[in-house]
C-alpha cells in the first residue's frame, strides 16, 4: 500500500521573505550613506534587459534538453556489457567532470568548432554547456539506477521482462523518483551556468547588464534586478521539483 508524504511548508516562501528582508535592509544601509540611486538610467535599458533575459531562458532550457539526453545516454554507456563502451563513457564523464566549465567554452568554441567551421555561438554553447552538465546528470540517473534492489530485477526476469522492458517498468519509475532532487540542483546549475556563455560572445542576461551598467553608470541597480531575475526561474523551479518529490515519494 502506497502512502503519500504530508506536504511541508515550501521552503521557496521562506526564500522569498529572507530576499525581501535583506534587500530592505540593503537599501536602508545605502539610504543611510547617502547613496544616489540611478535607476530611471537603468529603466531606458529595460527592453536590452528584457532580450537578455530572454535568450539566456532559450538557451538554458535548450540546453537542459541536452544535458538530459546526453546524460541518460553517458549513464547507459557506463553500465554497457561491453568494456569499451564503458570504458569510452567513463571517460567522457571523468573528463568533462574534472575540467572548468569556463575552459570548456573557450577550447570548444575557439579551437573545435573553429576547426569545424562551426560559426554559431549560439549553438555551439547550447551544446558545451548541455553535455558539462551531462556527465554530472550521468553520475545522478547511475546512482539512481543502481540504488534499485537487486529483488526487483529479479522479479522482472521472472515474469519475462527483457531489458528495454525492465528498464522502462520497473527501473526507471523507481529511479526517476531518486533522481529527481540531485537531478533538480543540476539543472538550476546549469541556469547560473549560462552567465558564463559571454565568453564566446553571446549577449545573455549578464553580458547585456554589464553594457547596461557601462552605460548609465549604475551598476548596482543593474546586478539587483539581475538576482531578481535568476531567482524569478530558479525559486519555482525548486518548488516545483519538490512538489514532484512529493508526488512520487511512498513508503513500503
Amino acid at each position: 500500500m502506497l502512502v503519500k508524504s504530508t506536504p511541508q511548508t515550501p521552503r521557496a516562501l521562506w526564500a522569498v521573505l529572507m530576499l525581501l528582508g535583506l534587500s530592505a535592509g540593503l537599501y536602508a544601509m545605502f539610504l543611510a550613506v547617502d547613496y544616489r540611486w540611478n535607476w530611471s538610467g537603468v529603466w531606458k535599458y529595460r527592453a536590452q534587459f528584457g532580450i537578455g533575459w530572454l535568450t539566456t531562458l532559450g538557451l538554458s532550457l535548450a540546453a537542459m534538453l541536452v544535458s538530459v539526453l546526453l546524460g541518460f545516454v553517458l549513464m547507459l554507456g557506463c553500465r554497457a556489457r561491453r568494456e569499451p563502451l564503458r570504458m569510452l563513457s567513463g571517460g567522457v564523464v571523468v573528463l568533462v567532470r574534472g575540467s572548468p566549465l569556463l575552459v570548456q567554452l573557450l577550447i570548444g568554441y575557439y579551437i573545435i568548432a573553429e576547426a569545424l567551421h562551426l560559426g554559431q555561438p549560439m549553438l555551439v554553447g547550447i551544446v558545451l554547456l548541455g553535455a558539462f552538465h551531462a556527465a554530472y546528470l550521468a553520475e545522478i540517473f547511475r546512482g539512481a539506477v543502481e540504488s534499485i534492489g537487486a529483488s526487483q530485477l529479479e522479479a522482472a526476469r521472472a515474469v519475462g521482462f527483457d531489458k528495454a522492458q525492465t528498464y522502462r517498468f520497473v527501473i526507471i519509475p523507481q529511479a526517476l523518483r531518486r533522481a529527481l532532487p540531485g537531478t533538480t540542483g543540476q539543472l538550476v546549475s546549469l541556469l547560473k551556468d549560462s552567465s558564463l556563455l559571454s565568453v564566446i560572445g553571446i549577449e545573455e542576461l549578464v553580458q547585456k547588464v554589464k553594457v547596461m551598467n557601462a552605460a548609465s553608470y549604475a551598476p548596482l541597480e543593474g546586478y539587483l534586478p539581475l538576482a531578481a531575475a535568476y531567482l524569478i526561474v530558479t525559486l519555482p523551479l525548486a518548488h516545483l521539483a519538490r512538489r514532484l518529490e512529493r508526488r512520487f515519494a511512498y513508503e513500503t
